[in-house]
């Protein structure tokens, strides 16, 4: 019985419509249906799938909605989760989006792997990475400002 994806996480957010917002505006998923839960929220994901559920923080009986986190935590705590990660597509359409409606974003590339980042913040502070497998070349749309995974300090560590 192996895990085989991802199926969705659960955003406990101060504002659920700005995070809502930043998902669809920023990130291009869409609002999909919702079962009626007993606490306001949003369903959005992409082609009718559920990736990321928006969650009201702050209501009565949380304890009993949102038994995974503690009641701070929409305020700006990832607990020990670092980032989330989503496979895209057009990185230099993405970066262009992004500078177009002012969201700050930070570029990283691993030109062996020819793999290029993006790391944005959602309303949140969680920290969303996009993954764009395949791309050689940056030139056209990186403006310089791309951190090199190579040019980085190593870490020495008797683990592999």
């Amino acid at each position: 019985m192996p895990v085989t994806e991802l199926n969705h996480y659960l955003v406990r957010a101060s504002d659920i419509e700005a995070t809502k917002d930043f998902y669809v505006d920023v990130l291009g998923f869409e609002t999909v249906p919702r079962p009626n839960f007993p606490f306001p929220g949003y369903w959005l994901g992409l082609d009718g799938a559920a990736l990321v559920h928006v969650a009201l923080a702050g209501v009565e009986r949380s304890d009993l909605y949102y038994i995974g986190s503690p009641d701070d935590a929409a305020t700006d705590n990832a607990g020990v989760i670092d980032h989330i990660a989503f496979v895209a597509t057009d990185p230099g359409k993405m970066a262009k989006h992004f500078k177009s409606i002012g969201v700050q974003f930070r570029p990283r590339y691993l030109p062996e792997s020819s793999l290029y980042q993006i790391f944005v913040k959602d309303p949140n502070g969680i920290m969303i990475e996009l993954n764009f497998f395949g791309v050689e070349d940056i030139s056209e749309w990186s403006e310089g400002e791309v951190e090199n995974y190579t040019a980085m300090p190593r870490v020495e560590s008797s683990q592999p």
